[in-house]
Formats: C-alpha cells, structure tokens, sequence
C-alpha cells in the first residue's frame, strides 16, 4: 500500500469515526450534513472506491439501529 493511499484510507476512516460520534449527539444537523456532503462528493470518490451513500447507511444502521 502507498502513503497515498494509507492517508486516503485514514481520512476515510476519520470521518466515518466523526460521523459515528455526531449521530448519538442531539444537536448535529450541521456537522452530519457536513459529513454526509464529504461522503457525497467528487473528493471522496478521489479517495476511494467505496460507495459513499452505502457508507452513510451502514453507518446509520450501526449507530442507530
């Protein structure tokens, strides 16, 4: 695995632990739209191939049940 792609995985990482965190708290509108536009955006497919949109559920699911 190339640095680039350890600091690509790592900023993935990041921000699906942020987006776990900012599900549980009650006041998270801003910061979950935030994250779901990253996970959304032309910068996240540079970054990987996964589906962003599948990540978001999966996360959701996860988190809230």
């Amino acid at each position: 695995m190339t640095v680039y792609e350890n600091l690509a995985n790592a900023i993935i990482a990041q921000a699906a632990d942020d987006y776990r965190k900012i599900l549980i708290l009650p006041q998270n509108d801003g910061s979950r739209r935030s994250l779901e536009r990253f996970f959304r955006s032309e910068w996240y497919r540079i970054l990987t191939n996964l589906d962003g949109e599948l990540l978001i559920q999966m996360l959701k699911k996860e988190v809230l049940g």
